[in-house]
């Protein structure tokens, strides 16, 4: 399962875990996404797409 947004893209980010002693570790920033039944307007039809918290608060806004 890939970890992409299907609409605008945004995908797992690279950094560092620091500790306390400042020694850093590689991490991921991985985005919030959730699956949702979206409706097409084009086909008439509800479709399942990955998207992230943004996305999904700018299309309940429109």
């Amino acid at each position: 399962m890939s970890k992409v947004c299907q609409v605008c893209g945004k995908g797992p980010q690279t950094g560092h875990n620091v500790s306390h002693s400042v020694r850093r570790t590689k991490r991921r920033f991985l985005p919030n996404l959730t699956e949702k039944k979206v409706f097409n307007a084009k086909t008439g039809e509800t479709e399942k797409k990955k998207l992230c918290m943004k996305c999904l608060k700018t299309a309940a806004k429109g």
